[in-house]
């Protein structure tokens, strides 16, 4: 993983200068293979499939505090806007800790996101078109 690469990659994605879409494509590229953005310290960590980690400052500016409980209704519905109608992520940010995201885990190959209330709480929300049949 190119360290510099990375972070310019997590600034384009809080700034939106790129479609989240190729930014994935991106990291990928990179090694990546998931990433947490953690509101409670703001900051993103790449992990990369051969062992390396990158650590980029989440900057979002002020957000207000981590609500207490996990709403799952209200970030259910700030995924679709972000997935439906291009929410840039500042937007989506602000909704998640509105909803009680204290910070989630995309795997980028297991097309998967973990979003982690601040009670223990989750919501597993696998990316459009990959959830596997149920059995």
């Amino acid at each position: 993983m190119n360290a510099n690469n990375i972070s310019q990659l997590g600034q384009a994605t809080v700034t939106g200068a790129v479609p989240f879409p190729e930014v994935v494509g991106k990291l990928i590229a990179e090694g990546v293979e998931y990433y947490h953005v953690d509101y409670a310290s703001l900051q993103l960590h790449f992990y990369g499939s051969e062992g390396g980690v990158v650590v980029v400052p989440l900057l979002l500016g002020a957000l207000q505090p981590i609500a207490p409980s996990l709403d799952k209704a209200a970030l259910r519905a700030a995924i679709g806007d972000s997935q439906q109608n291009g929410q840039k992520f500042k937007e989506f940010s602000r909704r998640a800790v509105e909803a009680g995201v204290a910070g989630y885990f995309a795997f980028l190959s297991g097309k998967r996101v973990t979003y982690l209330g601040r009670q223990g709480d989750q919501h597993v929300e696998w990316f459009p078109g990959a959830k596997p049949a149920e059995t």
